[in-house]
């Protein structure tokens, strides 16, 4: 038993195993092939399809019915990831040239997914068949055992054009993630010609061709200049901008539309980019704003943004660039499967890699072909020989007992056994000498093929058979045949399947949007007991003074421009822009206010809510439920961040009372035991927002202070404890850091 046991280092194994578990997802999960530019999982579903015999000329079959196939002969790794495969290889608005047909509901361009596999079904694309599967029978491509041993796949399908380019790719594997932007199919054939032709090009001459890419949805590539070093490289940053035209509204105002998005906004990202410009109105970013409408269809994508007559368009354009999704960038990462390890490459690399694969490609398809004409043509002459003579060879059928005597003699010429009808027919049979083949073609032959014409049909095909093999061995023999064959199928794909491009590429100056600042005025901050905030002007506040103070928890005045904060029991200071909150009438609806600031009502609860004016002119009280005291100026609150620490705690500490001292001249504490203790404010020191703070009155050992109140020269503060009601005024004045006065319930 112990001959069996392995002793190693735990931190190695663990290593060697996290490698072999990264260069699994990454080799055979994650990133594509250059050769083909399929993951494996897009790869086995072709095949399946290829082998299911579902072409593009036959009817549709149920999308579950394939991927139940592909998972159990070649990709058993759950049905959701081929089906998601499948699924993007259909979308015309995610792929430049869709490898599988759709048929049902496969999604659309504002991200409403699939319907499930069930309900849905799919055939290969006339191009796939053409492009990708056509040579399979022809040895072009070597086939490794799947999974169990059990079935044969390719280890790469012979695409006939770089799909890497024409389709582009994302994957997340460990540690590495590719993001390979589509192109026009049309000019990626160009290139790879222009490479063929000259193998020296350089990237910038490649780029004549390829003027950038080319996604489906359109848009604009804005930074043109920048596109050959990201071709050289493999990675980059292009800038995409959605199409926008303007057009005349009704009553004299203006519509800007989108008509095309950017390729990153596909999916949810058009719901948000919708949702970003009704905010722009609602936080008062712009007051240009009249009306929103998705008119987006099948034909296309179409938002109206409606605007007032006053506006002014190009700088409302120029907004929508720099505050919405509607200008994003696309991060370019080339990275893919080359010679079985993960690679980052360039233009002229990705073209190269495929040029050589074709050529690979070409060289075993015409080497099986022209081996099969070779062997046509050595059965087709043993036949035409067998026609000259075929009284001698039917009299040697005729004698002999059975086909091994007639195929021995046809071959070695041995006449033993066999009765011949003439002397002179011995000696002619002991002469012939056909191959193995021939002599087997001979014996199989139907009599039919004796007449004249079917003679004549024979060799007319030997004719083609020759001129087939001195075809194929000019391929073979010579490079630059092998290349005209090549670039003569491209020519064909490009001619069949190449459509207009949709991107433009350009330089295009940055957005230059000036914000408007805002009117600076008062308002009303309303807060409900609910968290839910708003601000109102002055005049709607005076109007509705009792309701407001009744049912609002926070009723202060502020400046639009300025900033809310929020203390909280944790420590934390939350700071939320004025113009962040919704201004209107008086009984309009406000936000959460956990939705505009980092706040989380969950975690913490508010102690204070005041404006940070308010702050900047007095000082700010601090009291926490372990009796730690401090005064701290307020101009130290005055933060641009959306979250600072307002106060240092101790362990299992929280703050009770955060207080605005303004004409506060006392202060009471009050315990859960009950102990009261009033004493001076003076004796609290003023100290930094980072300090613990002062002990304000001793507790006991469970004690903690639950209530903190304020007395004013010449007014009255009653607190309630129990059912007791306390006049805080009357309570004997302490010192700081005593017990304090119990009082009984």
């Amino acid at each position: 038993m112990d001959d069996r046991i392995i002793k190693t280092e735990y931190s190695e194994v663990m290593q060697k195993s996290f490698i072999d578990y990264a260069m699994s997802v990454i080799i055979a999960r994650a990133l594509p092939d250059v050769r083909d530019g399929l993951k494996p999982v897009q790869r086995r579903t072709l095949y399946d399809m290829h082998e299911l015999g579902i072409r593009y000329d036959r009817p549709y079959r149920k999308s579950a019915r394939i991927v139940g196939d592909t998972m159990g002969k070649y990709h058993p790794h759950g049905d959701s990831s081929i089906y998601e495969a499948l699924v993007v290889m259909t979308q015309d608005f995610k792929k430049g040239l869709p490898l599988i047909d759709g048929h049902g509901n496969f999604g659309n361009v504002e991200g409403d997914g699939a319907a499930a596999m069930r309900y849905t079904e799919a055939r290969l694309e006339r191009v796939t068949q053409e492009a990708f599967l056509a040579d399979l029978d022809k040895d072009v491509v070597d086939f490794v055992p799947n999974f169990d041993e059990t079935e044969k796949e390719p280890s790469v399908l012979p695409a006939k054009f770089p799909n890497l380019l024409v389709n582009g790719s994302e994957g997340i594997a460990v540690g590495m993630a590719t993001s390979i932007p589509p192109h026009n199919l049309g000019e990626v054939i160009d290139a790879v010609k222009a490479y063929m032709k000259d193998e020296n090009i350089s990237t910038e001459g490649l780029m004549r061709y390829i003027k950038g890419p080319d996604f489906p949805t359109g848009g604009v590539v804005i930074n043109k200049d920048e596109l050959a070093e990201i071709y050289k490289s493999g990675t980059g940053k292009i800038k995409l901008r959605g199409k926008v035209d303007i057009e005349k509204g009704k009553a004299g105002k203006t519509n800007v539309v989108v008509s095309e998005i950017p390729y990153t906004m596909i999916g949810a990202n058009i719901a948000k980019f919708l949702s970003d410009v009704a905010s722009l109105a609602e936080s008062k970013k712009t007051q240009d704003i009249v009306d929103i409408m998705n008119q987006s269809s099948k034909e296309g994508i179409r938002i109206v943004i409606e605007l007032k007559k006053d506006a002014d368009v190009d700088n409302f354009i120029n907004m929508l660039y720099k505050k919405t999704r509607l200008e994003d960038t696309f991060g370019v990462n080339m990275l893919a499967i080359s010679n079985g390890k993960p690679e980052t490459m360039g233009l002229k690399q990705i073209i190269k890699c495929n040029v050589d694969f074709q050529f690979e490609v070409a060289t075993r398809k015409y080497t099986t072909m022209l081996e099969k004409e070779l062997e046509k043509k050595e059965i087709q002459e043993g036949l035409i020989r067998a026609c000259n003579v075929i009284d001698l060879i039917i009299e040697v059928l005729r004698g002999s007992r059975d086909r091994a005597m007639a195929k021995a003699c046809l071959v070695e010429g041995k006449t033993a056994g066999i009765k011949f009808k003439y002397k002179e027919s011995r000696l002619m049979a002991s002469q012939l000498s056909f191959t193995e083949k021939q002599a087997n073609a001979i014996l199989d032959m139907r009599l039919y093929k004796l007449i004249g014409l079917e003679l004549e049909s024979l060799i007319g095909e030997h004719e083609e058979t020759l001129a087939n093999i001195y075809r194929y061995e000019d391929i073979l023999g010579r490079k630059d045949s092998m290349a005209q064959v090549i670039m003569n199928e491209l020519d064909a794909i490009k001619r069949d399947y190449q459509r207009e491009r949709r991107t433009v590429v350009e330089n295009r100056a940055q957005a230059v949007y000036e914000e408007k600042k805002a009117e600076e005025m008062e308002v009303v901050f309303l807060m409900d007991r609910f968290g839910y905030a708003r601000t109102i002007d002055m005049a709607a506040y005076e109007r509705n003074r009792e309701a407001a103070d009744a049912e609002n928890r926070y009723v202060f005045l502020c400046k639009n421009t300025g900033r809310i904060c929020i203390f909280t029991n944790t420590g934390q200071l939350h700071t939320v822009k004025v113009m962040d909150l919704p201004f209107g009438k008086f009984r309009d609806k406000g936000v959460p206010i956990d939705n505009v600031s980092n706040f989380n009502s969950e975690k913490e609860s508010m102690v204070l809510v005041t404006s940070q004016t308010s702050l900047n002119l007095y000082r700010v009280l601090f009291a926490t439920s372990q009796s730690m005291l401090k005064i701290v100026d307020g101009g130290e609150f005055d933060v641009a961040k959306r979250t600072v620490a307002a106060t240092k705690l101790q362990q299992e500490d929280q703050v009770v009372s955060v207080e605005i001292l303004t004409e506060q001249k006392q202060i009471v504490m009050q315990t859960a035991e009950g102990y009261f203790l009033k004493f001076s404010i003076d004796e609290i020191p003023e100290k930094k927002k980072s300090a613990v703070g002062v002990r304000g009155m001793k507790l006991g050992p469970k004690d903690r202070v639950e209530n903190v109140y304020y007395i004013q020269s010449g007014s009255e503060t009653v607190a309630q404890y129990g059912e007791k009601q306390i006049e805080l005024s009357r309570l004997k004045a302490g010192k700081r850091d005593t017990k304090g006065t119990k009082v009984r319930v």
